[in-house]
Parts: structure tokens; sequence; C-alpha cells
């Protein structure tokens, strides 16, 4: 401050460099999201999105888990809080031995020492991704260059008709119903 009271201006920072390259936004939401959820009791956020994957797609689809809780000055032993939707608690209370193994697995200690479960609405969960139909067309089979390496010529003459064979076929193969049926 100047003897008149009022604060000298400060320096522009407009042509002070920037710190660094710049980062997708990608490498930024595990910081972002990790403070949150060690807030819960998850060490790694990677439990929740990987839920299905730990305990199986049938348990998975019916369960998500909502915190850890550690004993005071832990990280084993804990509570792990899962909210179950609707009347799929009993089962998942008969599975628990199995939960807790697998999430234990994941961790690669005995992290969760008990699972405390609550009935409630669970987070919609991402669409799965679609496998990608079959192709509609016949796939054109050009082994007229790949053949003339092949220097036997009874080979050359069986690898051709195989491929004109599976050319000239539509659709799915048709096996027939009992050995000895040729139709």
């Amino acid at each position: 401050m100047s003897k008149s009271g009022v604060r000298a201006p400060r320096p522009s920072k407009v042509d002070a460099p920037r710190g660094g390259p710049a980062r997708a936004v990608a490498d930024l939401l595990p910081d972002v999201g990790g403070a949150a959820f060690r807030r819960f009791g998850f060490i790694q956020s990677s439990v929740i999105s990987r839920w299905s994957e730990i305990v199986g797609a049938r348990f998975g689809a019916v369960s998500q888990p909502e915190s850890i809780r550690f004993p005071h000055g832990k990280r084993e032993d804990g509570v792990l809080t899962l909210a179950v939707r609707g009347a799929h608690g009993p089962m998942m209370q008969h599975v628990a031995p199995e939960i807790i193994e697998r999430v234990n697995r994941f961790f690669g200690y005995p992290a969760v020492a008990r699972i405390a479960f609550k009935q409630g609405a669970l987070a919609p969960a991402k669409p799965a991704e679609r496998a990608a139909p079959p192709s509609l067309k016949a796939v054109p089979i050009a082994l007229g260059d790949s053949l003339r390496a092949i220097a036997d010529p009874e080979l050359k003459a069986v690898l051709e008709a195989l491929a004109a064979g599976v050319a000239a076929t539509r659709g799915a193969p048709v096996l027939p119903t009992r050995l000895g049926d040729d139709e």
C-alpha cells in the first residue's frame, strides 16, 4: 500500500506463460471424481464402474454399491453398503459371502468384512453395447492371387473347389437332422 492508503496496481498476468500443454478432459476426470468417491469410502472408482464384472451380470443387474465404511484408521475389514432392487434382498443375503469374496479378490486384500443391504431404486445402467449385426451380403471370395503360390496342383484344385462351393451357398448351412440323412 502507498502512503495514501490506496493499493498499487498488480502487474498484469497477460504476458505470463501458461502452465503447460493442453490436456484432454478424459485425463482430468479421474482426479475430479476421485475426491467424491473417496468421500463415500471408495478407494477406487472402478468398483462402481466395474460392479457387474466383479459380482457377475446377474447380481450386478439388481444391486449397486453405495459406500464402503472402514474402521477408524484402517483400510480393511470395511462394511460395503449395497442398494438392492425390490425383492432381491433375500437372494443377495444368501450370496453375501460370495460377493465379499469377489470384492476382496478385486481389491487384492480383505477390504470388506460384511455387507449391509439397503432396498432402493438403482441408478439407470448405461445401455449395453450392441454387437454389430452379421453382414447380409456374401463376402466376395477372391482367392485367385493367393492360390498362385500353391505348388501342389491337387491341393490347389481342392481349395478352388472349396472356395467356389462357399461362394455359391446362400444363408446359413443346413445340417442333416440325423446321421445318414443326405437332405
